[in-house]
């Protein structure tokens, strides 16, 4: 009995251990390690929405602040991406559907790249970014925090510093 209690707390915090981490990878890949969105979904509220009764932030202020605070993450990971010596060769158009926990750490960063392959990093350049994202979202929190998990997601364009 007691090895069988054993067990089970160890299989229980492994469990919580992986909803715990902070993981950046594409939307295949998450799925591939058993990662759903759906399930995410059922469990992270909307951020904002139309119908604020289905979003985690209601007035219109803390919609703005929370765009606000959106915008600035995907700035601050285009910083860290060149602080990190990352290079875009050309513009690249990227999917993003954030996972955020309550107190405004990133659970899963989950995106895909889009447009045809041409269009498309490197498979070389998409392991770099995915790296550097880890990197990033291990210590990043957005501001507002909020009394539940909640999710946002947006396209994103990628720009060579020329370009910009």
């Amino acid at each position: 009995m007691k090895s069988t209690i054993i067990i089970l707390i160890i299989l229980l915090s492994t469990c919580f251990q992986t909803f715990a981490q902070h993981l950046g990878l594409t939307f295949q890949d998450a799925e591939k390690q058993g990662i759903l969105t759906s399930k995410l979904d059922s469990i992270y509220q909307s951020a904002v929405n139309s119908d604020t009764s289905k979003a985690v932030f209601k007035t219109e202020k803390e919609q703005q602040a929370m765009g606000e605070a959106y915008i600035k993450l995907l700035q601050d990971f285009g910083k860290f991406l060149t602080d990190n010596n990352f290079v875009w060769s050309k513009k690249t158009r990227c999917f993003n559907r954030i996972y955020f926990n309550n107190d405004g750490t990133i659970d899963y960063f989950l995106f895909n790249f889009l447009g045809e392959t041409e269009d498309k990093p490197s498979e070389e350049n998409q392991n770099e970014f995915k790296r550097i994202l880890n990197l990033f979202i291990k210590d990043y929190q957005i501001l507002p925090k909020a009394n539940t998990k909640f999710v946002q997601c947006s396209p994103t364009n990628y720009m060579p510093q020329k370009l910009q």
